[in-house]
């Protein structure tokens, strides 16, 4: 008889990768980051448990967006308050918080529950090409 497999805590080693946003396309690397997060690449995956790896991502403010969605993507938030509904356009989104559109990307694809931002906390993302995690050893990860 055949058990299904299930990781323990202890067996669980992450990784930390690399990713360079530059000239890629933000729906297809927010997918792919996802991936990463959740730990499907890994054969010891568990859909109920957090397997996956942590991503650093720099160079987000050099992202880009297909067909017209530069000029007509629109970011919403509530202030929690009636009537507080602000929108921001994609343009300034991209001028003042470069790395927030790359993670508003990515928790979309995550499970929103508690696995869900127990995943996301393994993103770091960069607006520019430094980040402070090279005593982590990144492996680069193209994508």
């Amino acid at each position: 008889m055949q058990k299904t497999y299930t990781p323990k805590a202890h067996e669980i080693e992450r990784q930390w990768f690399l990713v360079d946003a530059q000239n890629k396309t933000l729906g297809r690397l927010a997918g792919e980051i996802a991936q990463v997060l959740k730990g499907k690449h890994k054969p010891m995956y568990s859909p109920h448990m957090d397997v996956g790896d942590y991503v650093v991502v720099i160079n987000a403010e050099k992202i880009h967006v297909t067909g017209k969605k530069a000029d007509q993507k629109i970011y919403y938030r509530h202030t929690g308050y009636p009537g507080g509904i602000r929108e921001t356009p994609y343009r300034r989104m991209l001028e003042k918080h470069p790395e927030r559109i790359l993670q508003k990307a990515v928790w979309g694809m995550l499970p929103h529950n508690i696995l869900g931002r127990q995943m996301f906390k393994k993103l770091r993302v960069y607006a520019g090409g430094d980040h402070n995690h090279a005593s982590q050893q990144p492996v680069a990860l193209e994508l």
